[in-house]
């Protein structure tokens, strides 16, 4: 291009192509990726200009820097890793709150919304275990979601990062059905209605159904990231 130094379109080819290739061997959120792939450009650039002050014209001081990188074959998985961890944390993080949440606050409206007594005492024997059975496998949910928030960060130097963003990935997929096929059941199933109005069941049903939107997408993420071979 007219005014620009000697070499210069040579150096934004050189760098853009080679982070190019590596923005397109990673997936991940995007904002992370988009951090380690700017990091990436930065330290290649960077080389590149120490490289030319020791002497070198430009295009070569280019080559030297994306030599001294590395390919992106090798590069790749390790940042990959770190994609896939963040992934797993993010979701991890989401369930260790929204499902505690959503729990707590379906309970407090049951409370404030309480069955008919006299319908009440009539429920089937079995709306105790399967109500038991429900509190448990979502608090479980979280729990499982906390330990991994934990795996992936102070203890990721321990363990790969794939298994445990793939068991994130698969556990929402396995119990969000699950969850909604037993709510669903003390819902309609029983004989001892609660007394919720329309008013507080929408709100609380919409924040259940956004909240279970974000976790099917975290999860469908999760999975898709920890399929990769360099994850």
């Amino acid at each position: 291009m007219a005014g620009e130094p000697a070499g210069s379109y040579t150096r934004i080819m050189l760098i853009d192509d080679y982070v190019a290739d590596l923005g397109r061997a990673l997936s991940g959120p995007a904002g992370a990726k988009r951090d380690l792939v700017v990091e990436a450009r930065d330290s290649l650039v960077d080389t590149a200009d120490a490289l030319e002050d020791e002497g070198l014209d430009r295009a070569e001081a280019e080559r030297r820097a994306v030599e001294e990188f590395g390919p992106v074959t090798v590069v790749a998985p390790g940042y990959q890793a770190e994609l896939t961890a963040c992934a797993g944390r993010r979701l991890g993080m989401l369930l260790f709150i929204s499902v505690p949440v959503t729990v707590l606050m379906w309970s407090v409206l049951w409370r404030l919304y309480p069955a008919d007594p006299v319908s009440w005492a009539r429920q089937p024997a079995w709306y105790h275990p399967v109500s038991r059975l429900l509190d448990v496998l979502q608090l479980g949910t979280g729990l499982y979601g906390g330990l991994a928030l934990f795996a992936l960060g102070r203890g990721v130097r321990w363990l790969r990062p794939r298994p445990v963003t793939r068991s994130l990935g698969v556990l929402v997929w396995t119990m969000l059905p699950v969850t909604f096929a037993l709510s669903l059941l003390l819902s309609h199933g029983t004989s001892a209605p609660n007394t919720l109005g329309f008013l507080p069941s929408v709100p609380a049903n919409l924040v259940t159904v956004a909240l279970w939107g974000m976790q099917m997408y975290g999860a469908t993420r999760c999975l898709r990231i920890s399929r990769t071979t360099t994850a």
